[in-house]
């Protein structure tokens, strides 16, 4: 299993903790604040926090975070 790690976009801080099957849990400022999922190279989807069901639909943000993690992982 991989090791958590952390990246910073725009001077905030995100603590990454990979999962099983392309799925990260992301922290910010020290609390629990989404789950995304890779899905294609560019891509990347925010998991429902009940569910775990990815939700589709462009989100920036979860984007910018999914290629802080593909950089760092390289």
């Amino acid at each position: 299993m991989k090791e958590p790690f952390d990246i910073e976009i725009f001077n905030r801080s995100y603590a990454v903790f990979p999962e099983e099957n392309d799925t990260y849990t992301i922290f910010k400022e020290g609390v629990e604040y989404l789950q995304i999922q890779k899905d294609t190279e560019t891509t990347w989807l925010k998991l429902d926090p009940e569910t775990g069901v990815p939700l589709f639909g462009l989100d920036e943000e979860v984007n910018l975070i999914g290629k802080a993690i593909s950089e760092y992982e390289g």
